[in-house]
């Protein structure tokens, strides 16, 4: 994934489509958060939380609403966070061919709604993700 920066701790979680489905982008977003903060070693002691208080973190944290905005370590997990995701992007990109995600990031574009109607949803796309749940009862 991102290479290591002296000094810096950080941990990258992944959670799949079906997971997300599952459970739910909030669920599954705090269950990716835990998971990060178990790969952080040495374990922190406290952590900043950007919005609302994550359940069951395994350290000590403080939420802060719009955190990216106001502490300069949550903008920089928000960009592992996005680069991470990029990357991911663009490697299905080459496993799900047509659907554009080395150019859009799976992200809720004209053209990748396009590619799901021309070529119907693929493995990593959630299913309950409304754009895709109406397509597929469409199909």
């Amino acid at each position: 994934m991102l290479e290591s920066i002296p000094g810096i701790r950080h941990g990258v979680a992944v959670v799949a489509a079906e997971e997300i489905d599952r459970i739910n982008i909030l669920r599954a977003t705090h269950k990716a958060m835990r998971i990060a903060v178990e790969a952080i070693v040495p374990r922190p002691d406290f952590l900043l939380v950007d919005g609302l208080p994550v359940p069951g973190l395994p350290v000590a944290s403080q939420a802060i609403v719009k955190g990216d905005a106001l502490s300069l370590l949550i903008a920089a997990a928000s960009v592992i966070a996005k680069v991470t995701r990029d990357r991911i992007m663009d490697k299905m990109d080459a496993r799900y061919a047509g659907y554009g995600f080395a150019r859009h990031k799976g992200y809720g574009t004209a053209s990748h709604m396009e590619a799901i109607r021309r070529l119907g949803p693929c493995p990593i796309h959630r299913r309950t993700f409304a754009p895709v749940s109406q397509m597929t009862l469409d199909l």
